[in-house]
């Protein structure tokens, strides 16, 4: 940081309660006030009036010998820049850097400590400072165009603030390579030492600095010269956005919110909408994972509609590139228990749905589009086995994430199905009616071999999802090419929760075998099919019965004989499945 010495003389001045004076044997003639400080001053012993034409002004129509008092309240910078500049006209030693320049000149200037009232004055000096090492350094710069937030009026007549950003852009546009001032840079792993070229990105944290609004500036005036690449933009607002917005961190904290005023959330949310519209229409300018750390804090902000549809839309053009990481954040609502936000991610994914049935129809490359939407289910079902966790997780708002996935989305079931059973295992004490609910949305017919074979052996799952599953599996003969054994029919009739942990051996398998098939002799030629559509129906009609009756109110016509009827009592069909399988046993 560069700055300017003037004056030689040791500082004399002292303060007394509220009195500033200096230590001198002349007397007082010049009492001036600012604000709540009272200086006590010469006027002519120093070279006070004839370096000041306002001063000279005041005191035009009083005698030498005669004492002024005068109110300066009304001076940039109040009463420590009016001391700068009583300094310098007693040649007392002063620094001026970035930090005080600005509030040192305006107040020269409203003194009127021109070259035209006395050559080599303080404005002349303060000038050369400003243009010769201030606007020619990179920190200089942007340090001062800092400043000028606290006297913006005066900075911006007085051109400051037009010469400092001009400065900041010029330096901005020069090539990396050309880059010889210092910067700040704590990215992690860089050191200068260990790189020997200058990052692209070196000028964002140290312009994240700056007000908003002179960011602002510098940032659309970058994008007008159409030079930097719009993700160098998107990096940019991205380190500002960390720089100034909490809550971009997804750690969810009970009393961050709470403490934070109304005032602080109207300035964060000026920020974040003023962010979002200096974003590059450019797909990929910004990453997905930071369009969804913008929108969940939207949400806890408040911003208008426009900002938050906006950052829906932009989020749903990357859906596809995003990881299950970007969508994990919070629910900011008082009124939802759950954990993770699962609204927000319904919301994009629907404005993606939307989007990708408004480009695919007409698409020339129609891999892509399905390419596109297959990688966005896989995301959803991956998220989904997170969101499971969630004890809070309520089966509509997780149906409603799941179902709203198309069809053509999946290729098959086994993330769906991985992530059903996630949720089952966490809430044990779920109605049956809202595990028909959860199963529902699975598809049976599009889960692989391996995974229906795990299926229908897990105990968390209804009764007539397991026999569905079985039945399938042995309608298309895949129970010969899974490596994991699948139960008898009889066997998932005998309870869920009660299953055979034992495997049968070869032997006793096939000896199950011979004795189904005698004694389910019929005309069809393919007697074993006909056996297991008619268990299908009485372990679906059984298992209606137990939902919608009683146990001690149970019952149905016996329809057995030997025409070939069959007996649909579920209970009677149980207990003869169980002693077939005790009869097995003891065999």
């Amino acid at each position: 940081m560069k700055f300017m010495k003037l004056g030689t003389k040791a500082d004399t001045f002292y303060t007394e309660q509220a009195t500033r004076t200096l230590i001198s044997e002349i007397v007082v003639d010049l009492v001036i006030q600012i604000n709540d400080i009272t200086y006590l001053l010469h006027k002519l012993q120093f070279p006070l009036l004839p370096k000041c034409g306002l001063l000279q002004r005041f005191c035009c129509d009083t005698s030498d010998s005669e004492s002024v008092s005068l109110e300066l309240h009304d001076i940039p910078g109040g009463e420590d820049a009016f001391e700068l500049c009583a300094k310098f006209c007693y040649g007392i030693a002063i620094n001026i850097s970035a930090h005080n320049f600005v509030s040192a000149l305006c107040a020269a200037k409203f003194l009127r400590m021109n070259d035209s009232i006395e050559k080599g004055n303080f404005v002349g000096k303060l000038e050369s400072f400003f243009n010769s090492c201030i606007l020619e350094g990179w920190k200089d710069s942007i340090a001062t165009l800092q400043t000028t937030a606290t006297l913006p009026e005066w900075s911006e007549n007085l051109g400051i603030v037009r010469k400092c950003i001009d400065s900041i852009i010029e330096k901005i546009l020069t090539p990396p390579p050309q880059v010889k001032w210092s910067y700040t840079y704590t990215r992690p792993g860089y050191t200068k030492k260990q790189h020997h070229s200058v990052p692209k990105d070196w000028w964002t944290e140290d312009v994240s600095d700056l007000d908003i609004d002179l960011f602002r500036c510098i940032i659309m005036a970058i994008r007008s010269t159409y030079v930097l690449p719009p993700q160098l933009i998107g990096e940019a607002l991205h380190v500002y956005a960390c720089r100034w917005l909490p809550g971009l961190t997804k750690i969810k904290s009970s009393g961050s919110s709470a403490s934070q005023t109304e005032e602080s959330k109207e300035k964060n949310r000026k920020i974040l909408e003023t962010i979002v519209s200096m974003i590059p229409a450019d797909r990929g300018s910004v990453s997905v994972g930071f369009l969804f750390r913008l929108l969940s804090i939207s949400i806890h902000l408040g911003v208008s509609s426009v900002t938050k549809t906006e950052l829906i839309r932009r989020a749903s053009l990357q859906f596809e590139e995003a990881t299950v990481s970007d969508l994990l954040y919070p629910s900011t609502s008082s009124s939802d228990q759950n954990y993770y936000d699962t609204e927000l991610v319904l919301a994009v994914l629907e404005t993606f749905l939307k989007l990708w049935k408004r480009m695919s129809p007409g698409a020339v490359d129609n891999s892509y589009f399905l390419r596109s939407i297959r990688n966005v289910g896989k995301l959803i079902d991956s998220y989904l086995q997170v969101v499971a966790r969630d004890d809070n997780m309520q089966v509509s708002k997780f149906v409603s994430l799941a179902e709203t996935v198309p069809s053509i989305a999946r290729e098959d079931h086994d993330d769906l199905y991985q992530s059903i059973s996630i949720y089952l295992k966490v809430h044990p004490d779920l109605s049956k009616a809202d595990k028909k609910r959860l199963c529902g949305i699975l598809d049976c017919q599009r889960l692989s071999p391996e995974v229906r074979a795990h299926a229908v052996k897990n105990e968390l799952l209804p009764l007539r999802t397991v026999v569905q599953l079985l039945y399938f599996e042995q309608d298309k003969g895949s129970k010969a090419t899974t490596s994991h054994k699948l139960p008898k029919p009889h066997e998932i009739l005998l309870g869920a929760k009660h299953r055979p942990a034992t495997a049968t051996t070869k032997e006793e398998f096939n000896r199950e075998e011979i004795r189904e098939r005698d004694h389910h002799k019929t005309k069809r030629s393919d007697g074993k099919l006909l056996a297991l559509d008619l268990e299908k129906k009485m372990a679906i009609r059984g298992e209606d019965i137990e939902e919608t009756q009683s146990e001690k109110a149970r019952g149905v016509k016996d329809a057995s004989s030997s025409s070939g009827k069959v007996d649909l009592d579920p209970k009677k069909i149980i207990r003869r499945a169980r002693s077939k399988s005790e009869h097995g046993v003891k065999k």
